[in-house]
C-alpha cells in the first residue's frame, strides 16, 4: 500500500486537482493507495472541496478547526499511515504538497525506487517552471546549506517517500499518534528535520529530479524569505541532534552486545552499524556468508551449487561486493560446470563487472563484461564493442542476491528493466504465495516467486519455468531453486549456511 501524505491549508484551488492527479497516475501505473488528508484550519472552501473527493477517491480527511502548522499536521498523516499499515517493510507513505508545486508524476518513479530496494527518496528540485520571486529563490538556494543530511542535497524539498519501517524505527519504542513529536520545527526546516531523523535508518537514500511547478500554483508564496532564512539558521542545532542521534544509540548498543556473548550468539542477522553521517551499504549481506546447495534430478543427486559473498574489491576506484555463483553436475549425458562472478557497487547495488565461466556437454567458453553505470555502457572482453546499458544495471549472479532486498507482496507481478542488456528485458517477478519447506535440517516458512527473464537464457529463460523459495524473515535467503534443463528438473535445495564470526562487540555486514 501506498499512502499520500497531503498537508493543506486553504488550498481549494488546487487540492482537488492534485488529488485527481495522483488517482491518474496510479490509474496508469497500478498501485494500491489511499490518501490522507490534513484539512489544516482553512477558512476557505478547502473542506468542501475535500468532501467531494471522499465520495469518489480512496480519500480519508483528518480536519482540525485551528491551525496547527505544516510538521504537525505531516507528521500526524504519517503516524497515521504507519498505524493502518499491516506490512511497514513493503508499504510507503510519500509527503505532497497540496498547491501543485510538486508534480505527482514523480511518484511512479519514486515508487519503483522503492521497489528496487530503496528506503528514502527525494525529489530535490532541479529546475523551476514559472518564476518565483528573487527573494524566496535566493532563500530556497541557502536553506539547504544551512541545513545539511548526508546524501541529499535539497534537504528542504518536502516531497518524499519512505519505507514506513524506517518511520517506525525513527519513532522507536511508543512511537504512537500521541508519542513524542517527531518534529519540533516547522515549514522548510520541517522537511529537512524529517530526512535528517530519517536517514540513518534508511539502508539506501536515493534522489530523482524534479522540476517545481510555479506556473500551476493558485496563490501567492506563504514563504518569507528573510525569516526562513533566520529560522533555518535557529535550526541548525536540531537538524545536527537528529543526525547523530541514531550514532550515539549504536554505540551504547554496542557496548552492551560487547558484554553479552550469549546474545550475540543468538542474534542471528545482525543490523549494520555506521559512523555519523553516514549511509548504510546498499549490499547488505556479510563478507564470508555461503550457502551450499544439493542438486536433485527426481531421486538422485546430480550436483552442487554454492552462493558466496567473496569479498570487498574495488573495480576502477569504486568500492565492490565480490559475488560467487558456482554450479558442477550433470545427469547421465549432460555436465555442467559454471562459475558466475559478479561485482556490484557497495553503495548502489549497480554491477560493474561480470564473468561467466562454462563448460557445458564438453564444450567450454568464457564471457566477460565490464559495465560502467555512470557512463551507460558496457564492453565484452574480445569484442570491439560498446553497447548501451540501462540505469541500473544487474548481472545474473548480482540478480540471485539483489531480488533478496525488494519487497514481495503475495499475488503480485513486478517487472524490472535492470538486466544490464537491455535487449533482454524486463526481468519479470511473479510472486506466487507461501509454503514451509525442510532444508538445511529444519522446518522454514519460504515465499515461492517464479523469476523470468523472457528475452535471455539459462535458469531464469521462459522456457526454464524457474521458481524460488526465499526465507519469509528479514534475510530472505534463498532455500530453493527448481529450473528446467535439456534432460528434465532440476530442484536445488539449500544444504548448509553459514555467516562468518564477527569480532567481540561489532555489527558489520559489509565491512
Amino acid at each position: 500500500m501506498i499512502y499520500v501524505c497531503v498537508p493543506a491549508h486553504n488550498e481549494a484551488r488546487t487540492v482537488g486537482l492534485v488529488l485527481w492527479k495522483v488517482r491518474q497516475v496510479f490509474t496508469a501505473f497500478p498501485r494500491e493507495y489511499q490518501l490522507l488528508v490534513a484539512d489544516d484550519g482553512s477558512s476557505d472552501d478547502t473542506g468542501v472541496v475535500l468532501a467531494s473527493y471522499a465520495k469518489v477517491l480512496p480519500l480519508t480527511v483528518v480536519t482540525h478547526r485551528e491551525r496547527q502548522g505544516y510538521a504537525k499536521s505531516l507528521e500526524e498523516l504519517l503516524r497515521l499511515a504507519l498505524q493502518r499499515t499491516d506490512r511497514p517493510k513493503r508499504d510507503c507513505a510519500i509527503t505532497l504538497h497540496a498547491d501543485f508545486v510538486h508534480s505527482p508524476e514523480s511518484m511512479e518513479e519514486m515508487v519503483k525506487r522503492i521497489e528496487s530496494g530503496a528506503d528514502l527518496i527525494v525529489a530535490e528540485q532541479r529546475d523551476e517552471r514559472g518564476r518565483s520571486s528573487p527573494a524566496v529563490r535566493l532563500a530556497r538556494r541557502w536553506t539547504p546549506r544551512l541545513l545539511p543530511v548526508p546524501g541529499v542535497r535539497d534537504t528542504v524539498s518536502g516531497f518524499c517517500a519512505l519505507r514506513l519501517i524506517v518511520l517506525r524505527q525513527a519513532l522507536g519504542v511508543g512511537g504512537g499518534r500521541d508519542a513524542t513529536p517527531l518534529l519540533s520545527t516547522d515549514g522548510w526546516c520541517a522537511s529537512a528535520e524529517l530526512l535528517a531523523r530519517l536517514a540513518p535508518h534508511a539502508r539506501r537514500v536515493d534522489a530523482i529530479p524534479a522540476a517545481a511547478r510555479y506556473d500551476l500554483v493558485q496563490r501567492p508564496s506563504r514563504v518569507k524569505p528573510w525569516r526562513q532564512l533566520l529560522e533555518a539558521w535557529r535550526a541548525r542545532d536540531v537538524i545536527r541532534a537528529a543526525r547523530t542521534s541514531l550514532a550515539a544509540l549504536l554505540v551504547c548498543a554496542g557496548g552492551l552486545d560487547a558484554q553479552s556473548d550469549s546474545a550475540r550468539a543468538d542474534s542471528g542477522r545482525r543490523d549494520a552499524a555506521f559512523p555519523i553521517g553516514a549511509v548504510v551499504p546498499a549490499v547488505p549481506f556479510p563478507v564470508g556468508e555461503r550457502l551450499v546447495y544439493q542438486a536433485k534430478f527426481g531421486l538422485f543427486n546430480v550436483g552442487t551449487a554454492t552462493m558466496e559473498v567473496a569479498g570487498i574489491d574495488s573495480v576502477r576506484g569504486a568500492e565492490a561486493v565480490h559475488l560467487v555463483f558456482r554450479i558442477s553436475g550433470g545427469a547421465l549425458w549432460y555436465h555442467i560446470e559454471q562459475k558466475l562472478e559478479s561485482w556490484v557497487g557497495r553503495s548502489d547495488f549497480r554491477s560493474r563487472r561480470f564473468w561467466n565461466q562454462t563448460e557445458e556437454k564438453g564444450k567450454a567458453w568464457e564471457r566477460k563484461f565490464d559495465i560502467y553505470p555512470d557512463s551507460g555502457f558496457y564492453r565484452e572482453a574480445g569484442r570491439d564493442t560498446t553497447l548501451p546499458t540501462v540505469p541500473e544495471p544487474l548481472d545474473d549472479a548480482a540478480f540471485l542476491y539483489w531480488i533478496r532486498t525488494v519487497p514481495l507482496e503475495i499475488g503480485k507481478r513486478y517487472e524490472y528493466d535492470r538486466y544490464f542488456r537491455p535487449e533482454r528485458n524486463p526481468v519479470i517477478v511473479e510472486v506466487l504465495g507461501r509454503e514451509r519447506v525442510s532444508v538445511a535440517g529444519k522446518k522454514w516458512r519460504a515465499i515461492v516467486i517464479r523469476p523470468r527473464i523472457p528475452n535471455g537464457g539459462g535458469i531464469f529463460a521462459e522456457r526454464a519455468d524457474a521458481r524460488m523459495w526465499l526465507s519469509d524473515d528479514d534475510r530472505h535467503m534463498m532455500l530453493a531453486l527448481q529450473s528446467n534443463f535439456s534432460f528434465g528438473q532440476v530442484t536445488m535445495k539449500l544444504k548448509e549456511y553459514s555467516d562468518p564470526p564477527l569480532p567481540r562487540g561489532t555489527h558489520d555486514r559489509v565491512p
